[in-house]
């Protein structure tokens, strides 16, 4: 049990992202359940699916109470996704594991890269939750797809793809955006483990430890929800990913050579070096939303 010390106190940091972005769980969740609880690949995914679906839902709950969710659109968007990742679950067992991991570290690449050119967008726009027009139901249903065949391949709860999905095409404020793809990422993470539970096993006393550890920081990221402007986390947050996929793609890639560059001791490490750009936004936010009368007179009476 006390090897799941580490895993566990990484996990708080995937209930955090999930109940505050609406997503990022899953990006963070293989890495902890392959390098530092030390499960194979296959074995890790399948279980991050579990840990994702239940931390998910805690996460949603506080979300429906601030009426931060629309269930027609979440649910028809989760159920186009849980068969897209059903399916992908079947046929990820006939996809070598390194090959899952580089594919996943290069989806966290993409996901980075996306998050940061957001960041650089209207911020104004962001906060305030403007929507963009609802499209056509095909559509949804074609993204639901895709993105549920993500989950079921590398156990990704899709959540930054979910996110922009419900903006653009269902027509979703940003802040009601992140709520309702709570739903939609428990829905397909549940499709996709249906998928993995016919020829992996999982080690439920890690999968429980975890999960309920990133419960615990589920609340406290939606807790943050609507008082965190998502422009300064989403980007602290992409620089998060970065370092993560270039850890993952510098193991795995060597791999294919027979060549190990790095020792899966140095996970805790490079997720500590990781964390620094989160928290230094979060510094950032605090120290900007300061009253300057308050500091002003903070100095003057020392």
């Amino acid at each position: 049990m006390s090897t799941l010390i580490v895993p566990a106190l990484l996990a708080i940091f995937v209930g955090v992202a999930l109940g505050l972005l609406g997503g990022g769980g899953s990006i963070l969740t293989v890495p902890i359940l392959v390098y530092a609880a030390g499960l194979p690949a296959h074995q890790a995914i399948a279980t991050s699916l579990f840990v994702v679906g239940v931390t998910s839902i805690a996460a949603l709950i506080p979300h429906a109470r601030a009426q931060r969710v629309r269930y027609a659109t979440g649910l028809m968007f989760g159920a186009a996704s849980m068969v897209g990742a059903f399916g992908a679950g079947r046929v990820a067992k006939h996809i070598p594991p390194a090959v899952l991991l580089i594919g996943f570290g290069l989806m966290m690449a993409v996901t980075a890269a996306a998050m940061l050119r957001k960041a650089k967008g209207d911020a104004s726009k962001e906060a305030e939750g403007e929507a963009g027009p609802r499209q056509a139901v095909w559509k949804i249903l074609a993204e639901g797809l895709v993105v549920g065949a993500v989950t079921g391949l590398v156990g990704a709860g899709g959540g930054f793809l979910v996110v922009p999905a419900l903006v653009l095409l269902g027509g979703l404020p940003m802040r009601q955006a992140v709520g309702t793809s709570l739903l939609v990422i428990a829905m397909k993470s549940f499709a996709g483990l249906g998928g993995y539970l016919s020829t992996v096993q999982i080690d439920w006393t890690i999968a429980l430890v975890v999960a309920g550890a990133a419960v615990l920081g589920s609340f406290g990221g939606a807790a943050l929800a609507g008082r965190v402007p998502p422009t300064h986390l989403r980007k602290g947050f992409a620089w998060f990913v970065v370092v993560m996929a270039v850890f993952i793609l510098s193991q795995e890639l060597p791999k294919l050579f027979g060549i190990a560059l790095f020792s899966p001791a140095w996970f805790g490490v490079l997720a500590v070096l990781a964390a620094l750009p989160l928290t230094a936004a979060g510094i950032m936010f605090v120290r900007s939303r300061r009253p300057a009368a308050t500091l002003a007179h903070a100095l003057t009476t020392q």
